[in-house]
């Protein structure tokens, strides 16, 4: 398998929207055991200065499913989905996301580079608000593998 083209760093891919619904933060924060009541608890969520619910940390990554699957299903980026591994990801809060948000994510590859046969490509996620605003900030590395041997 050829190593994938290094002038996909750069790229930009189009937003991606998501409408966080209050039971699916719910379900996710069950899914995840995540018992703080503002996960659950309009009331509680309320009394302590937000709109609804608000999501677990980890909730970003139903948000960037989206971007990141048009990032593996675009055909001009060669990428192979049994090959990609997730290696790393960092993400940076601005506020918490709240249910009945539309939030759009937008995937940028920084960069692109090969290492013992396989590519690893850097990206970052910005999702923000109806507003424009930065909400969450993730960064990641994907590895994809290059050919068995």
């Amino acid at each position: 398998m050829p190593p994938l083209n290094p002038n996909l760093a750069g790229r930009v891919f189009p937003p991606t929207t998501y409408l966080v619904g209050r039971e699916k933060v719910r379900e996710f924060a069950r899914a995840v055991r995540a018992t703080n009541p503002l996960h659950h608890d309009v009331e509680a969520s309320r009394a302590a200065g937000f709109a609804d619910v608000i999501a677990p940390t980890t909730f970003t990554t139903v948000v960037q499913s989206p971007s990141v699957t048009q990032l593996v299903e675009t055909p001009d980026t060669g990428l192979d989905p049994h090959r990609i591994v997730h290696a790393s990801e960092k993400i940076e809060y601005r506020r918490p996301i709240v249910a009945g948000e539309e939030l759009s994510t937008t995937l940028t590859i920084t960069d692109v580079t090969e290492r013992a046969g396989s590519s690893i490509l850097s990206t970052i996620c910005e999702i923000r608000d109806e507003s424009g605003d930065v909400v969450v900030t993730i960064t990641s590395s994907l590895l994809h593998r290059g050919d068995d041997e």
